[in-house]
C-alpha cells in the first residue's frame, strides 16, 4: 500500500493539518494491519529535517521542523509511522521525497511559470542557493523502489534528485522554456522572512486569507537545502533519470499548452480529507 494521501499548500490551522497528516495516517496505518496489507509505504517529506541547513542531509538528521503546519504535522506523522512499525508485523517503509515538479502541476512549477512569465519574477538573496525540486518520474521510481525492493522494510529513504539547481538556475531555465522574462529584481532574504511572520501572525489572522509570502515559501525558495540519497542507490538502486534541465522542460510543454487552465486532480482533496476524518 502506497500512502501518498495528505495535506499541503492550503492555508488551514495546524489542527486541520494534523488531522489529515497525523490522525489521516494513523487510521490509515492501523485499517492496512486489519486488512492484512504485506507493505505499506509512507509518504514524509524533506522538511520534517526544516529548512536552510545548508549541506546534504542523510536520513539520520535530527527532525527539527520549521514552524509551518505543513512541516510540523509531516514531522510528526513520520515520527509517528516509525513507532508504529516497531510493533507491527506489517512491513514498513517511509520515503523523505524532495518538492517534486513535472506536467500538472500547479502547486509549485505552475506558479513559478506564470510569475515569470508576465515578468514578475524576483530572486530572494544572491540567488545562489540549492533548491530542494525533483521530477516527478525520480520520484515516481523510488517509490516503486520502496514498495517492492527487498531491502526496503523498516528502512527511511530521500528520494530527490543530488543534483540540484541553483534558485537563480531554475528561474532563468522556467523563464526561458515559458517565454518569460529572466528576473532581474534581487530582494533581501531576511526582510522578506520576517515580513512573511508579521504577515501569517498577525495580517492573516485580521484578513483570513493565506499571505502572499510565507516562512515556508521563504525558507524553499531563498535558502539552500539539499538532501542525500546515498542510502537509496546503495540500498535500493535508485537513480534519477531526468536532469532537472530536461524535467523543466517537460514541465514547460505542459505549461505552454494551457495546462494551468485545466482543473488540478486533486484540487477539492483537502477539504474532502476533513470532512471524512470528522464523522
Amino acid at each position: 500500500m502506497f500512502h501518498l494521501a495528505g495535506m499541503m499548500g492550503v492555508w488551514r490551522p495546524l489542527a486541520d493539518y494534523r488531522q489529515v497528516n497525523v490522525t489521516g495516517t494513523l487510521n490509515l496505518y492501523q485499517a492496512a494491519q486489519q486488512a492484512g496489507v504485506r507493505r505499506f509505504v509512507h509518504t514524509s517529506s524533506h522538511t520534517v529535517y526544516g529548512l536552510g541547513h545548508g549541506h546534504f542531509l542523510s536520513e539520520s538528521a535530527a527532525l527539527r521542523p520549521d514552524p509551518d503546519p505543513y512541516s510540523l504535522s509531516k514531522a510528526e506523522a513520520d515520527r509517528l509511522v516509525r513507532r508504529l512499525q516497531l510493533t507491527s508485523q506489517m512491513e514498513t517503509v517511509i520515503i523523505r521525497p524532495g518538492t517534486f515538479f513535472g506536467p500538472g502541476d500547479h502547486l509549485h512549477f505552475g506558479r513559478m511559470a506564470q510569475k515569470l512569465q508576465a515578468g514578475r519574477g524576483l530572486v530572494l538573496g544572491r540567488g545562489n542557493n540549492m533548491l530542494p525540486f525533483c521530477y516527478v518520474t525520480d520520484v515516481a521510481q523510488g517509490f516503486i523502489l520502496a514498495g517492492y525492493h527487498h531491502n526496503a522494510p523498516g528502512n527511511t529513504y530521500n528520494i530527490t534528485n543530488d543534483h540540484p539547481l541553483t534558485q537563480l538556475q531554475m528561474l532563468n531555465l522556467i523563464a526561458d522554456a515559458v517565454g518569460g522574462s529572466r528576473p532581474q529584481l534581487h530582494l533581501p532574504f531576511a526582510p522578506v522572512y520576517y515580513g512573511s511572520m508579521v504577515a501569517e501572525n498577525v495580517l492573516a489572522p485580521l484578513t483570513r486569507r493565506k499571505p502572499i509570502v510565507t516562512r515556508l515559501g521563504a525558507m524553499m525558495f531563498g535558502t539552500d537545502n539539499r538532501h542525500s540519497i546515498e542510502k537509496a542507490r546503495r540500498e535500493l538502486g535508485f537513480h534519477p533519470q531526468v536532469e532537472l534541465p530536461a524535467g523543466i522542460l517537460q514541465a514547460a510543454q505542459w505549461f505552454n499548452t494551457g495546462g494551468m487552465g485545466k482543473a488540478a486532480i486533486a484540487a477539492s482533496s483537502h477539504m474532502a480529507a476533513i470532512a471524512a476524518l470528522r464523522l
